[in-house]
């Protein structure tokens, strides 16, 4: 049922004629270039180790073909940037994005998801989640400065979403427009965020409100069931587990 395409290096970068991404929803398509983008002209890009049989999986949910792919990278700043496209079918397209800092940078948790399928996404979701109690004083200066676009539909967080800021923004866009508005809202708090990357410096007395902080969001990720459950469909309980905690919220190490 499963079948795993081994990468070597254990990070997957594939070519964008050969990645899902050109049969998924254009939004994911379209986002998915733009983080790649702003990642690659703003940060000093390094290969992320990941378990060699994690990169790129292929399995079956309800009859129908998964592929999970994902790239990852590190920079001084991150200990991981993680892009992962996933696509069952014809009925569901994801795209997850979360940047992990390293524990002595003072820096919020960057993510987004989309979800949607048969040419709707249905969530949209982007914030910059404090690890701290607020955000710090130069995100708030920047987020403020930005525009606020409306959506005709906002949508609701989840139970556990207690550790979003005031800052995150979930719908479901009701047309190509809004989903435009969208992808380049997530562009603009992701190009913030690399912004204040680069201005901070490492504050190494602080690693263990820092890395309570990311442990705390970590957890608090690894509560979401609709994502455990198609994992656990495709691919048992312990497969799900370990890659819950080993490649979307694998919680941070001190070194």
């Amino acid at each position: 049922m499963l079948k795993v395409y081994y990468t070597g290096s254990g990070v997957m970068v594939p070519s964008h004629s050969a990645s899902i991404r050109n049969q998924q929803h254009p939004m994911i398509q379209t986002l998915a270039n733009r983080i790649e983008a702003v990642w690659q002209a703003d940060l000093a890009l390094s290969p992320y180790q990941l378990p060699d049989d994690l990169g790129y999986v292929e399995g079956r949910l309800e009859g129908e073909r998964l592929i999970i792919e994902n790239q990852c990278y590190q920079t001084p700043e991150f200990r991981k940037l993680h892009l992962e496209l996933a696509r069952v079918g014809n009925s569901l397209d994801i795209l997850h994005c979360v940047m992990f800092p390293r524990p002595d940078y003072a820096l919020p948790m960057f993510g987004c998801d989309l979800v949607g399928g048969r040419g709707q996404i249905s969530a949209a979701i982007v914030d910059l989640s404090p690890v701290a109690e607020v955000l710090p004083s130069g995100y708030e200066l920047s987020m403020a400065a930005l525009p606020r676009p409306t959506f005709s539909q906002e949508r609701d967080l989840p139970a556990w979403g207690t550790i979003f800021s005031s800052h995150c923004r979930f719908i479901r866009p009701a047309n190509p427009a809004e989903e435009t508005a969208f992808v380049q809202l997530i562009v603009d708090y992701l190009t913030i965020h690399c912004q204040q990357a680069q201005q901070t410096q490492p504050s190494p007395d602080a690693t263990e409100s820092i890395l309570a902080g990311q442990q705390r969001y970590c957890t608090q990720q690894q509560q979401n069931d609709k994502t455990r459950r198609v994992l656990e469909k495709a691919f048992g309980e312990s497969w799900a587990e370990r890659y819950m905690k080993t490649v979307l919220f694998d919680l941070p190490q001190l070194a």
